[in-house]
C-alpha cells in the first residue's frame, strides 16, 4: 500500500486530503510543521509527501531540503497559497527535488490527480 505524508500547519486542509486519500486506499499520515515531518519521515520513509510551503518556523522549502537529505528518491509535492514570489519559490523548490507543485484553495480533481499520478509511477 503506498503511503502519502500530507504536511499543513492548518489542521483542516490536512484533515480534508487525508480523508480523500484514506477514502482511495492509501496509507496516509499527517503533520502539522516542519519537525514533525522529519521525524515521520525517519521513521517510515513515505513514497509521496505533500508539503505547504508557508508553515511557521520551518518552512516547507527547508523542509524539502532536509528531506531529501534523508532520501533523495522520496517524491515531494509542493503546496502554496501564494501568488507572488511563485517564480523564486517555485525555482527553488525545484531545484531542491520538488516533483511538482500546487495552489491553495485546493481543487479536489486536481489534488487527486496529481497525487494518484505520482503515485501510481511509484507502484
Amino acid at each position: 500500500m503506498a503511503r502519502l505524508l500530507i504536511v499543513d500547519d492548518e489542521a483542516d486542509v490536512r484533515e480534508f486530503a487525508a480523508n480523500l486519500f484514506r477514502k482511495r486506499k492509501i496509507d496516509v499520515d499527517t503533520a502539522a510543521n516542519g519537525t514533525e515531518a522529519l521525524e515521520k519521515v525517519a521513521k517510515a520513509i513515505p513514497e509521496l509527501i505533500l508539503l505547504d510551503i508557508s508553515m511557521e518556523g520551518m518552512d516547507g522549502i527547508e523542509t524539502l531540503e532536509r528531506v531529501k537529505q534523508i532520501d533523495r528518491n522520496i517524491k515531494v509535492i509542493m503546496v502554496t497559497g501564494k501568488q507572488g514570489d511563485e517564480d523564486e519559490a517555485f525555482n527553488r523548490c525545484k531545484n531542491s527535488g520538488a516533483l511538482d507543485y500546487i495552489h491553495k484553495p485546493l481543487i479536489l480533481d486536481e489534488l487527486e490527480r496529481i497525487v494518484m499520478g505520482a503515485l501510481r509511477k511509484e507502484m
